[in-house]
């Protein structure tokens, strides 16, 4: 069989295109007679094309038509703020590229807060945009869950009709509407044949109301999920964890899933009087006791575990360390972490947090048994423990109390009130500057609070008058675009401008601040006349 005959028209024209019609030319028949190769070509692709397009098969007479979409009841957005979200849905590309971005606002960047504000003003979304919504939020996870909140019921709806957008059939509520909670027969048929979506927001919803009803819902079916919706059912027990939450999560320890097993775990280690909790406080304050007897005075000594036993295996614990890591180290660190923090001021002498992360440990154990608190603290949001390991902000990270890991650092800040937090990165950022920051400001409330916008805005002005380009703190100038109030720009003006080159400052650095800082100014601006579109 010849090529001609083994493969499509359409794939013959492919072929030249290619190739090229002086190295394979196409059939004659293809070709509209009395012109060039390569124009004929063209003109029978243009033909073809048409052909593809309009050769759709009519579906059968007889197929069932999906029912109507459900009315969305949330009131519409004004005209104005309709029109900036059909040119932050149009404009999805990138502002710039390379390391210049020009002046202009980032609009890609501006979409998540333009969501979150829609959202918490209770409109619904055009139903003319809804496709280029979901089309956004299939291409970026972090739009997915403001997406499909501001989508509503009609978004759910149309994601039904296309296979490329069945993310948020799994992804998230999706808005639709949700049966009473106390309407039992429709709660139950709901969460016996809804999709997973809405079986996770009718669980959610069940729960902020009657948590008892909410775990019998649950367990009904618990044999017979699948373990990844095991998963995702039983992470959904964070919010509002409470102790009548502990019998179902103590028989998920024993389930057929490692995963399962391990977030019951770390569920059950959460609640501070739970069984769980005082098996591993037993369990770690057997490793961990006070030395008097040295030279040196008090300090913290640690008998790591010797094994790890079946029942620390049943209560979480993973046997097996990582590569490069001790399995004794690593036992006790799970121990530690899972133990409440209210072990240890009763275990070492009656000693506060902060006098307990300031004593000496022996044997080189201070970084394993430090960095377990700090885990313990993360998930038990203990301020005080938090306080007591991130120490003073003003202190190096290298020397501080408790870690020196950026990432860790973050997260103990995430278990301080808003107020204190923003604070404590502002004094941070003014001892240390932006370098090490970037981790520490994403974890403060937006926007930032007056001392930690005006701490960044100094930062920046320093490393502008340091004459080093504005690309090594791209990633803050980002974040200020997003987080800096509004009314922060006014302030922001008089660094528009372009600086005097210094002997000693890179080429062109002056140029890019300015252009960087006319881009900060005109975002902080488009943000505010964006909030004012969206007020009636």
């Amino acid at each position: 069989m010849t090529a001609t005959t083994a493969t499509s028209p359409w794939e013959e024209l492919v072929t030249s295109a290619l190739l090229g019609t002086d190295r394979r030319t196409p059939p004659a028949d293809l070709l509209p007679p009395g012109k060039e190769a390569p124009v004929a070509l063209l003109d029978a692709a243009a033909l073809h094309t048409v052909r593809r397009r309009a050769g759709l098969r009519p579906a059968p007479a007889d197929s069932e038509q999906p029912a109507a979409a459900p009315h969305d009841l949330r009131p519409g957005l004004p005209v104005a703020a309709r029109r900036r979200l059909a040119q932050l849905l149009a404009d999805r590309g990138p502002a710039g590229s390379g390391g210049r971005r020009g002046a202009a606002p980032d609009l890609t960047e501006l979409l998540p807060q333009w969501l979150a504000a829609a959202n918490e003003r209770g409109y619904q979304a055009p139903p003319s945009l809804l496709p280029a919504l979901l089309d956004a939020a299939r291409g970026r996870t972090d739009l997915r869950q403001q997406a499909l909140a501001f989508a509503g019921p009609r978004g759910l709806w149309l994601a039904r009709q296309n296979a490329e957008w069945k993310f948020a059939l799994r992804g998230g509520s999706g808005g639709s509407a949700l049966p009473a909670p106390h309407d039992t027969e429709a709660v139950r048929r709901l969460w016996e044949e809804g999709l997973f979506a809405e079986r996770v927001a009718l669980l959610s919803s069940v729960r902020a109301r009657d948590p008892e009803a909410a775990l019998a819902l649950l367990g009904a079916t618990w044999p017979t999920e699948r373990a990844e919706d095991r998963l995702m059912f039983l992470d959904s027990l964070r919010t509002g964890l409470s102790a009548s939450d502990e019998p179902f999560l103590e028989q998920a320890l024993s389930d057929r899933s490692r995963n399962v097993r391990a977030t019951a775990a770390e569920l059950l280690s959460a609640l501070p009087h739970s069984a769980l909790a005082g098996r591993m406080a037993a369990r770690a304050a057997s490793c961990v006791a006070l030395d008097r007897s040295g030279d040196a005075g008090v300090m913290i000594t640690v008998e790591a575990p010797h094994e790890c036993d079946a029942g620390m295996q049943r209560d979480g614990i993973v046997p097996n360390a990582p590569s490069g890591r001790g399995e004794r180290s690593w036992w006790l660190g799970q121990l530690v972490e899972s133990a409440p923090l209210s072990t240890w001021p009763t275990r070492l002498g009656g000693r506060t947090p902060p006098e307990i992360v300031a004593l000496p440990v022996s044997d080189d154990w201070a970084d394993e048994l430090h960095a377990a608190w700090c885990r313990a603290a993360v998930r038990q949001c203990d301020a005080e423990w938090s306080r007591a390991l991130l120490g003073a902000p003003g202190t190096p990270p290298s020397s501080g109390p408790g870690t020196t890991s950026l990432g860790e650092r973050s997260k103990l800040l995430a278990a301080l009130p808003e107020e204190e937090r923003a604070r404590w990165v502002a004094e941070f950022i003014a001892a240390h500057g932006l370098s090490e920051a970037f981790q520490l400001l994403g974890v403060c409330a937006v926007p930032w609070a007056e001392p930690l916008g005006r701490a960044v805005v100094d930062a920046l002005d320093i490393a502008r008058d340091a004459g080093s380009y504005p690309w090594s703190f791209s990633g803050v100038m980002g974040l200020a675009e997003r987080c800096l109030s509004p009314s922060e720009a006014p302030r922001l003006e008089v660094l528009t401008a372009t600086p005097a080159e210094q002997e000693d400052a890179s080429p062109g650095a002056g140029g890019y601040w300015s252009e960087a800082f006319q881009r900060l100014v005109s975002t902080l601006r488009l943000r505010a006349t964006m909030h004012a579109e969206l007020e009636r």
